[in-house]
């Protein structure tokens, strides 16, 4: 019949991920939007302040990120659950994850207030570029748990496969920042500090419309609200071996700040650039990986692998597409890229040669980051987790001899700039393609 041959399945389920991948990716793109708006304006203010936000966001996302568990796992538990039938249970294992996020995000909040200046000066931050990362850390710390409170509530409407919810209040986010960031630094002359408020305010406005929407719908199921240690004790249980997996992605990702840091900069402000453009691209990636597990999530739930494994197929190859379209996109981008960031002729040109890196690399990471979402919606947490810490060991070595004896044989900062991303895209994403390649093979992960 029609419906059992299999190029039939295949656009089906290409249908299924696109609808849920296209509002995905505008939500998505919220965050690093924020940070590109700050890059856009703050590298007209100064080559200094383009260097501290460098700095500063790298702390930002650093720490947030650390909490990105919040939407993964509850994602994946709220999609087996909805698989399942489980509605109201679903809304319950998600709300333990709203209180979670709240009471992570007010520590963040004093930690990262309270310790601006040493911590951004780890990083390597000195002179004007540290008072201008210290300044825009303690400005966005006070928006943390507004932006902790998003995760969580992401993850309950992805779960539900609601990303329409989700896309609205990233909307309104975006264009509320972007309006603010404007207003603060080129009207009132706040600069970096005007940017960072603008970041905050657009942070707290998402997350409290987001949570009143999932108050809305969890009591339309009739489902608890109230915060329960139980619950709470189980969203953090639940998220621990994410939150050790991105604890090694982060500290992967801080190496090579420091790495660009040790070169210069110019390097720094040019890495900047690139690792902004690349969060912002690598979204449309993320979208089919959240797609994915979204998908895979239910199925697993539902107790129908076979489905699950075309799904997995499809959703590779899905990503494995993207990853060459957005990767041609970018390399294209990277020739005039810098202009709209800075305009220093010698900061344009190492984001360019950055970008062309990057953008050559981008179809192996289409395919890893499919896998990577796959796996999050299957719950093979402890896998990932354990790979990802073998992986950024191995980026962190690669960054010593890169900085300690290749760099002082590179002749240029351009050389620097091409050697620095090439490990970013070799060693640390072509890692973790090999590690999720080998899991998918099996039927380990989806618990059989």
């Amino acid at each position: 019949m029609r419906h059992n041959d299999p190029h039939t399945q295949n656009e089906s389920i290409a249908r299924q991920l696109l609808l849920l991948a296209i509002p995905t990716f505008g939500q998505l793109v919220a965050e690093p939007v924020f940070v590109l708006i700050d890059t856009a304006i703050i590298g007209h203010v100064s080559d200094a302040a383009l260097a501290g936000l460098s700095i500063g966001s790298t702390v930002l996302l650093t720490a947030v990120g650390l909490c990105v568990f919040l939407a993964y796992s509850t994602t994946s538990q709220v999609a087996h659950l909805f698989g399942a039938g489980k509605r109201r249970e679903g809304f319950q294992s998600g709300f333990g994850s709203i209180w979670l996020s709240l009471c992570i995000g007010i520590a963040l909040l004093l930690v990262l207030f309270l310790g601006a200046l040493p911590i951004c000066a780890a990083l390597g931050g000195q002179g004007e570029v540290l008072e201008q990362a210290a300044t825009y850390t303690r400005m966005v710390a006070l928006g943390v748990p507004g932006m902790l409170l998003v995760y969580a509530a992401n993850g309950i409407f992805r779960g539900l496969q609601k990303m329409g919810i989700t896309l609205a209040a990233a909307v309104g986010g975006a264009a509320l920042n972007a309006a603010l960031a404007v207003f603060f630094v080129v009207v009132c002359g706040w600069g970096i500090a005007g940017s960072g408020l603008a970041t905050c305010i657009a942070q707290w406005f998402m997350g409290l419309s987001l949570l009143a929407t999932a108050i809305a719908h969890a009591k339309r199921e009739g489902a608890s609200i109230r915060p329960r240690m139980s619950g709470i004790a189980a969203a953090g249980g639940d998220g621990f071996p994410l939150f050790l997996r991105t604890l090694a992605l982060r500290a992967a990702l801080v190496a090579t700040v420091m790495a660009a840091t040790a070169m210069g900069t110019n390097v720094l402000a040019g890495y900047q650039i690139v690792y902004a453009s690349w969060s912002f691209a690598l979204n449309i990636l993320d979208a089919v990986a959240i797609a994915g597990q979204t998908l895979v999530g239910a199925e697993i739930g539902a107790r129908r692998f076979d489905r699950a494994r075309s799904l997995t197929r499809a959703t590779a190859r899905f990503g494995l597409v993207m990853g060459v379209i957005v990767g041609i996109a970018f390399a294209l981008a990277g020739l005039v890229a810098g202009q709209l960031f800075s305009p220093n002729p010698e900061i344009q040109m190492l984001a360019a040669v950055g970008m062309l890196v990057v953008g050559a690399a981008f179809p192996l990471q289409g395919w890893m980051w499919a896998l990577d979402g796959i796996l999050i919606g299957a719950g093979d947490f402890r896998y990932l987790s354990a790979t990802m810490a073998l992986v950024a060991a191995a980026h962190i070595v690669a960054l010593a001899v890169l900085v300690f004896v290749a760099t002082p044989l590179l002749s240029s900062d351009a050389l620097r700039t091409a050697a620095l991303w090439a490990c970013f895209c070799l060693v640390l994403m072509g890692g973790r393609g090999i590690a999720n390649g080998l899991r998918a093979k099996s039927d380990v992960w989806m618990g059989r």
